[in-house]
């Protein structure tokens, strides 16, 4: 399942693609070159089995509290049987990684090829590398069951509310979207609750249906009280594996 870490063929493949109207053949490679790439994802992550994406920051090291945090999210989650599912970088990923790798669970990375090289954290049992960020937060989705937010930039940004958009107009269920870190999401759940729930651009159902906390335990018992239910999933001992009822 492991691919060339941040190497492609063509890298900047993605950027012409976003550089407007081109030739109708080019349109046409590059539209076939999408298609391959998800291919090749839905190919490398079919049994992977049910996984909670964790996202944030690849900045944080090893020795900041928030590193700790998500390396505790990562083993429990791990514990309950899913499978941890990150972009595969340094920083957040690489100790929800780091967690599950830990707890004997299943670590996965969904790499992005960037302008500067990332190599892949050391706790990935597998990952597979994409050229395009959309194709990449559709893998992130797709096998997941929930979804846990830790501290980050625009990335972590952009992944919480492409997520929180598709559970509003009800693209995927009612998955769990979990922010950790009440200090740091303080300003961006006041905005939702406020100015944008205030005016009516968001249902204040909306905002509900993301929780804030502190605790990765707390995080943690939000996707085994609500993911496990909604989804049907059933644990079979002795082996860890989850299984979807039909």
């Amino acid at each position: 399942m492991t691919s060339g870490w941040g190497v492609g063929p063509d890298p900047g493949e993605a950027t012409r693609f976003l550089e407007g109207p081109q030739a109708r053949r080019s349109e046409l490679r590059l539209a076939l070159g999408i298609f391959a790439e998800f291919i090749r994802g839905f190919r490398a992550l079919h049994f992977v089995g049910p996984c909670v994406t964790v996202f944030g920051s690849a900045r944080f090291k090893e020795d900041h509290a928030y590193y700790a945090v998500a390396r505790e999210v990562g083993r429990r989650l791990a514990e309950l049987g899913f499978t941890v599912m990150t972009g595969g970088g340094p920083g957040i990923m690489e100790a929800a990684n780091r967690g599950a790798r830990e707890a004997g669970g299943r670590s996965i990375g969904c790499n992005i090829e960037l302008p500067a090289e990332q190599k892949p954290n050391a706790y990935l049992d597998h990952w597979i590398t994409f050229r395009h960020f959309f194709v990449r937060k559709v893998m992130l989705v797709k096998y997941s069951y929930a979804f846990v937010a830790l501290p980050g930039g625009f990335g972590t940004l952009d992944e919480i509310f492409e997520t929180a958009t598709l559970i509003q107009t009800r693209k995927i269920r009612d998955f769990p979207l979990v922010l950790v870190g009440r200090d740091f999401w303080r300003p961006l759940t006041e905005f939702l609750h406020g100015p944008l729930a205030r005016i009516g651009v968001i249902d204040p159902a909306d905002a509900g249906r993301v929780l804030v906390t502190d605790s990765a335990v707390e995080a943690v018992t939000a996707v085994r009280e609500i993911a496990i239910p909604t989804f049907g999933l059933r644990y079979r001992a002795p082996r860890r594996r989850w299984l979807l009822n039909e």
